[in-house]
């Protein structure tokens, strides 16, 4: 009994472990100070070779939590990658770091310092010291949802992903991200949101903001906006960060009903190509090159047979042997295929050289067996 509590306690602490905030000093020569960062590792992280997204958050000091807590959240029922998030505290610095010029609204003096201590300290050091893609989100709220966008703006965005929560717009951030929205080249995931009890004229010039950047047709830039009924200014953080992680990571996450019903049961070609596709993105987009789920093979399968186009299950079979060639996955489409499209010999011969392979997705040896038996009974062979 005290071996098996003590195996339980151990557990627990090292879930408690993983679950902690790191902090560090980090010293800046930009901002002639050091300042506090807060850090989140993925919880396997010290046992995998993996490198991970990393989620930056501004106004750590009250932000960090509620988006860690989502990040691990989320990523434990794989709807997003595992990802480092690192968080800015600023404390009563706050205002000294998002301060711009009232002639241009860009960040001078304590605000350009704050600018290149995260771009030229911050970030370096991150990709330095822990195991990074390059796929980085920034996330901010209030004045820091405005000073995010200036990464925008300037060449090459720093960040691939912005979450903009009741962004207290400088004067001329709308014109400026209206200017370059057209220009990005690179993919952008951007996410906006306010609520109908923001403060002041925040949800107004919001509200602004959105109109004018739907009006942009950018392939290159995911759009996402949301007016929150009810919360106030400081609360809506907790309502839109999930709503936010769910828009970027939408690719990442496993095929869903709506998904099935309004885009694969549509698709004109091939929906092998379309599972295809989508893997690929993920490996562009994040860097992760991440399994095909059992769940997304059986989509694409059940498509195949609502709209009865049993060629496909070629491709289905062929990509289910490579993902998974140890298992009767890809003999089990094989024989499908051969079987509706008029060969029942090869169906037969293939559903029974899947016997020696390992069981998977509610598909069984004795399952397979029986298909090739009945092909047997029927034909005489």
């Amino acid at each position: 009994m005290k071996r098996i509590l003590f195996l339980f306690a151990s557990i627990f602490f090292m879930q408690t472990i993983s679950a902690q905030t790191i902090y560090k000093e980090l010293n800046s020569e930009k901002l002639g100070e050091t300042r506090q960062i807060k850090i989140q590792l993925p919880r396997n992280y010290d046992t995998s070779d993996k490198k991970y997204p990393v989620i930056y958050v501004f106004d750590a000091d009250y932000l960090f939590e509620p988006v860690a807590g989502n990040v691990d959240y989320y990523a434990y029922w794989e709807d997003i990658p595992e990802a480092i998030v690192i968080g800015v505290n600023q404390y009563e610095k706050r205002e000294d770091d998002c301060y711009y010029s009232e002639q241009n609204s860009l960040p001078i003096e304590s605000g350009a310092a704050f600018f290149e201590f995260i771009s030229m300290e911050l970030v370096p050091f991150i990709n330095k010291t822990f195991r990074t893609e390059n796929f980085k989100v920034a996330v901010g709220h209030g004045k820091t949802a405005n000073f995010i966008n200036y990464y925008l703006l300037k060449g090459i965005p720093l960040f691939q992903s912005y979450i903009v929560l009741s962004p207290d717009l400088a004067p001329d951030m709308a014109s400026y991200l209206t200017e370059v929205f057209p220009k990005l080249q690179q993919k952008t995931f951007y996410y906006l949101a306010t609520t109908t009890n923001d403060a002041g004229k925040i949800q107004e010039k919001t509200e602004a903001l959105s109109k004018s950047l739907k009006a942009i047709d950018n392939k290159n830039v995911l759009k996402t906006f949301d007016t929150f009924e009810g919360p106030s200014h400081y609360s809506l953080p907790a309502h839109a960060i999930p709503k936010a992680l769910e828009s970027i990571f939408l690719v990442f996450q496993p095929i869903s009903k709506k998904e099935y019903k309004e885009t694969i049961l549509n698709l004109t070609g091939n929906p092998v190509e379309y599972l295809t596709e989508k893997y690929q993105m993920i490996d562009q987009l994040f860097g992760i090159k991440k399994p095909i789920l059992i769940n997304d093979f059986k989509a694409i399968e059940a498509a195949i047979k609502k709209n009865k186009k049993w060629e496909y299950f070629e491709d289905l079979g062929k990509l289910a042997r490579k993902e998974y060639p140890d298992t009767l996955l890809g003999n089990y489409y094989l024989g499908r295929f051969f079987e509706e499209t008029g060969e029942p010999k090869k169906a037969m011969k293939t559903y029974q050289s899947a016997y020696v392979l390992s069981e998977i997705a509610g598909i069984t040896k004795d399952h397979v067996l029986e298909l090739a038996e009945q092909i047997k009974a029927d034909f005489g062979y």
